[in-house]
This record gives C-alpha cells, sequence and structure tokens, in this order.
C-alpha cells in the first residue's frame, strides 16, 4: 500500500528527522547497557508459535526450523490479518514457562486461530505488548475480556514507554502534508486498568518476562540508516511530533549450544540496531535466530540493501522476516541468504532445542 518515497520526499523526511534527533539526541535510546549486563538463562527448548502474521499458504511444507499447520477443512481456516501476535514456551531447568508476545487485530480471526492451533491462555504466566500500535494491541482488551475465566488474575502485562499514546501515518504523496493523517488509534488505558485482569509492568530496561526470555528494554541506535519511518507520527500534548518508537520492546533468548533469539513485533528500532543491542547486552555474540517485523515496508531500497548486508554479516544460523518487513525485504532475504532463510506465515511453529 506504501509506496516507496522519491528522491525529494525522502530529503525532506531526513532533515526533518535530523531536527528531531538533534533536539535531546533521543536516537541514544536512554541510558546505553553495558556489555555483558545481562545473564539470561540459557533455555532447553523455546517454542515461538506464530499466532498470526500477514501471510498464510496452507500448502507450504515443513522447513528447517518450522513446523507448519495446515488445515483443509471446509469451514474451517486459518486467519492471517495486518498484525502480530505469538504464543511462546521456554523450557528451564526442566519447567516451561509461556506467555503471549502482542496480539494482533481482528478478534474473530486470532480467536478462531488459537483455538485451531490448540492454543492453551491458562497455561499464560504473562503478557507482553511490543508497542502502541493497532495491529499490536488491536486485540488486547477483547482478549482479556473473553477469556477472563481461563487468564489469571494479576498476570503481569509488560510494555514499553508511550504505549498508550495516539499515533498516526501521514498516507499523503507528500510527506507530512497535515492532510494526509490517518489515525491509528490508541490503546485505552482506563479500560485496561478496569478489566482488573492485569498487573501493568512499564519497561525501559532490560527485564524478565518469565525465565529465558528477556525485553530488550529501550534499544540504542547506533546504525546511521536506522532512522525510524518518515510517515509515523505520536501525538505528544497538543502536537503531532516524528515517533521514534523509543520504547519499543523486542525479546532475547538464549537456546542452550545454539546462542541468541531475537525476537522482533516490527523492530522500529531497525532489526540491526536490535539484534547488536541484543549482543551488546547478553555478551553473546552468536546468533542463533532472527525473527519478526523487520519494518521496511516502503523503505528506500539503498536501506533494505544495508540491513540484509549486516544481518548477513551477523551471520545468524536462521532468518525468519515477517508481519511488516515487506515484499521487497523478504524476497531480498531469501535471495541473499538461502540457506538462513525461513518463510514466516500465521500457523507455523518454530522449535528450537539444545
Amino acid at each position: 500500500m506504501l509506496k516507496e518515497m522519491n528522491r525529494r520526499e525522502f530529503l525532506k523526511t531526513s532533515a526533518a528527522t535530523g531536527a528531531v534527533l538533534m533536539a535531546g539526541d533521543v536516537l541514544k535510546g536512554g541510558p546505553t547497557v553495558a556489555y555483558g549486563s545481562v545473564k539470561i538463562p540459557e533455555v532447553e527448548k523455546l517454542v515461538i508459535t506464530v499466532i498470526t502474521d500477514n501471510y498464510y499458504d496452507v500448502l507450504r511444507p515443513h522447513e528447517k526450523i518450522a513446523r507448519r499447520k495446515t488445515i483443509a477443512i471446509p469451514g474451517l481456516a486459518l486467519h492471517a490479518e495486518h498484525g502480530l501476535a505469538y504464543y511462546i514456551e521456554t523450557v528451564v531447568s526442566g519447567k516451561t514457562y509461556t506467555f503471549m508476545f502482542d496480539f494482533g487485530w481482528d478478534f474473530n480471526g486470532v480467536s478462531r486461530n488459537i483455538e485451531l492451533l490448540d492454543l492453551d491462555l491458562r497455561r499464560l504466566d504473562a503478557l507482553v505488548l511490543s508497542h502502541g500500535h493497532l495491529d499490536h494491541f488491536g486485540n488486547l482488551i477483547q482478549i482479556l475480556k473473553y477469556n477472563s475465566g481461563k487468564i489469571s488474575k494479576e498476570i503481569p502485562l509488560y510494555l514499553g514507554g508511550e504505549a498508550y499514546a495516539r499515533r498516526y501515518a501521514n498516507l499523503s504523496k507528500e510527506a507530512f502534508d497535515p492532510g494526509g493523517f490517518a489515525d491509528l488509534g490508541q490503546l485505552n488505558r482506563e479500560e485496561l486498568e478496569s478489566l482488573g485482569v492485569v498487573k501493568i509492568i512499564e519497561v525501559k530496561d532490560p527485564t524478565p518476562v518469565v525465565p529465558g526470555a528477556y525485553l530488550t528494554g529501550n534499544i540504542e541506535r547506533v546504525t546511521e540508516y536506522e532512522k525510524g519511518s518518515p510517515i509515523l507520527f505520536i501525538k505528544r500534548g497538543d502536537k503531532r511530533e516524528l515517533d521514534l518508537f523509543m520504547g519499543e520492546q523486542s525479546l532475547i533468548f538464549n537456546v542452550k549450544g545454539k546462542g541468541l533469539v531475537v525476537a522482533s513485533a516490527c523492530a522500529h528500532a531497525g532489526i540491526v540496531n536490535t539484534v547488536k543491542h541484543a549482543q551488546k547486552m547478553t555478551g553473546i555474540d552468536k546468533v542463533h535466530v532472527v525473527i519478526g517485523g523487520f519494518h521496511l515496508i516502503g523503505a528506500p531500497m539503498p536501506k533494505i540493501q544495508k540491513t540484509i548486508a549486516d544481518i548477513k554479516a551477523i551471520n545468524p544460523d536462521y532468518v525468519v522476516p515477517g508481519h511488516c518487513a515487506g515484499w521487497e525485504a523478504i524476497t531480498g532475504f531469501e535471495r541473499e541468504m538461502p540457506k538462513q532463510f525461513v518463510l514466516n506465515m500465521a500457523g507455523t511453529r518454530y522449535v528450537l532445542t539444545a
């Protein structure tokens, strides 16, 4: 839907972005983490089930670390959408822990997928919201209401800064045209708290979710080209400002004998920044899997190419771009990293073991 900006729009946007960055040096991402400052417990097993994502193919076979859910029954079909929701299990010292990472957008479709994938919400130990965009928080309140008898009371809900803020996208031809803003809504904090189901924990620093799973905290920005999206805005006070998603959270795991697994939602901070942050934070250079949304939809081709080159240099065992990675980036990763590339889709279960 979003077309690549022409050169003039890109330069105009870059200049505006630079002005924001100079005001407070916000791209530092807050306090930087010290190398090896967080010791993540090794997991013996990690299972990531994709409840929903942008794509589904009923005929796609199992491949590499991916196990597909094939449903070919009249009246029953897995749902795909422009949204993301994961159901994640870690096994540490023989004990299993379970949580959800983001909640998708379409309640009926996501709820049906949870049933078709045999996911038990009674087992949930925690909930995580990556950031305040509708395709990630859209179902949160409805899922809590609909499953109030299954989800434990006072279950921790981890989220980053500005998760409740109202956000916008400028979909006009001319970037920064005031008439082109689409309202993306906001998470209703009062309604969320009134349910009496979750205990809200706001995250700025690396934080454990369950044993074997850590949130990144605010991600340090170190690459010169991952400056965020020039069309995404946030409301602060009475003003709309360029949204740099300083509070967006990603996940880090350490699979025993295999290395890091970095799971992003949208990676508005940049997927390379996110992986480098994970390496620095844990003191572990070896990366086993990079998975999630890479937010390269509509990005200029040089940015896509630099991202692919830098991930290729990091040399993960597997790379699984999905959700907002965009067709050009997904096919670029497949072309440049064919042995490591895995096509992501709704209903896929990634089983990673020591």
